[in-house]
């Protein structure tokens, strides 16, 4: 059952402030933040202790809402470990505006630079560039009564929509980058925003909506390799086919080739670099719309094609690394569920920016503090440990379960 936010919040359910003690000095240089407006010296939240506050709601099931973190911002044990004062909603408002969350990815890199990789997938030893998942996914929120009708009136609809453009590394199972944009095309397309953010040495791996033929050509130029899914109606002509191994039947692999690709007589609209084709016979299936019973996504022709320019690779490898893709989209689940981003304590850009990233830095703690991926029931586990309900042991003896498990 939630935590119903008008009960008072005891000092007694917060027993694992003491493991935020490491987080006061990693935080401690957003502390003057956006203190030069502040002529009078008068700020009683800083930018550091606001983050505090965010991971506190993230890791402490009891801290369900923005009113409960001004709540807990009034008990005297909240204060002296997070070195805060009593803050008010007015106050915890404007600093979600106020702060400016792009400050936040150096802490980012510092963290994940310190991760060691959590064991790669042996048979992709063979693959020497950085695997990283590339998707994007939706959080709605309903804004601030006066936005909501604002919207109502100008566009039919209260809901406003987010997208997160994420860059996801498998080996260490942590995302590379999270940009955050309203939903909508331009700028804030998905594709748009890749092209941005590419960078050399990386093997991308993306669905069809990154199906773009200048992405492909920009990720070449960069150094750079990718797999991507490629939609059913595409037009190709087989230039060169390759012969099926054994493996590759294993994993239903029906057709590898070097292809061009594209419209005929639209060289422009083309590759500019060889393009092979790997085809896989999946199960068939029509999109019937989410209250249908069946599935919401594009449909398919029980073909799976997966354009690359990875010409070397054997073809069961291709179709291993796409089928790695549904890492992220367990990550999404576990980053939304379990770590609160359902609830966005802020409507605005900015806000949601530094609820975002906070919780990239609670998903980076979780795996620098147990040397684990960050699974829901890991979570859970150090949920228990922050409130006191598990212990020291408990919490070594589930982390020693989940490496037995690994070496199976």
């Amino acid at each position: 059952m939630p935590l119903n936010t008008r009960t008072r919040i005891r000092a007694s359910e917060l027993t694992g402030l003491k493991y935020f003690d490491k987080l006061v000095p990693l935080l401690e240089p957003l502390h003057e933040v956006a203190c030069q407006r502040d002529e009078a010296g008068n700020r009683r939240l800083h930018f550091d202790q606001y983050c505090l506050l965010v991971l506190l709601y993230l890791f402490n099931p009891i801290v369900s809402s923005l009113r409960a973190i001004q709540q807990v911002s009034e008990l005297q044990r909240v204060q002296e470990r997070l070195g805060i004062q009593r803050t008010s909603l007015g106050s915890l408002s404007e600093a979600s505006r106020l702060f400016d969350a792009e400050l936040l990815k150096p802490l980012i890199e510092q963290l994940s630079g310190q991760l060691e990789p959590l064991g790669q997938d042996k048979r992709l030893k063979e693959i020497s560039r950085t695997l990283t998942l590339v998707d994007g996914t939706l959080l709605s929120a309903l804004p601030l009564m006066a936005e909501a009708s604002f919207l109502k009136h100008s566009e039919g609809s209260g809901l406003v929509k987010w997208r997160l453009h994420t860059h996801f590394e498998v080996e260490r199972y942590v995302p590379e980058r999270i940009d955050v944009t309203r939903e909508g095309g331009g700028d804030c397309d998905e594709r748009a925003v890749m092209e941005k953010n590419v960078e050399p040495d990386r093997l991308y791996v993306k669905d069809r909506g990154f199906a773009k033929f200048a992405l492909f050509n920009q990720i070449h130029a960069a150094g750079s390799s990718y797999v991507c899914r490629i939609r059913d109606n595409s037009n190709y002509q087989v230039l060169e086919e390759n012969p099926l191994t054994e493996e590759a039947r294993a994993e239903r692999v029906e057709l590898d080739a070097v292809v061009r690709i594209g419209q005929t007589g639209k060289v422009a609209a083309r590759p500019d670099h060889k393009i092979r084709l790997i085809t896989i016979q999946i199960k068939p299936h029509t999109k019937t719309g989410k209250y249908r019973g069946g599935s919401t996504g594009p449909g398919s022709d029980g073909c799976l094609r997966l354009a690359t320019n990875l010409l070397d690779v054997p073809a069961e490898m291709i179709a291993l690394l796409y089928a790695k893709r549904w890492t992220i989209e367990i990550f999404f689940r576990f980053f939304k569920q379990i770590l609160g981003c359902r609830h966005l304590i802020s409507h605005s850009e900015n806000g949601i920016k530094i609820q975002t990233y906070c919780a990239i830095i609670a998903c980076l703690l979780i795996s620098l503090w147990t040397g684990r991926k960050p699974t829901k029931r890991t979570y859970e586990m150090l949920c228990y440990w922050f409130v006191g309900l598990a212990s020291d042991e408990e919490l070594i003896a589930h982390l020693a379960k989940l490496k037995q498990h690994e070496a199976k």
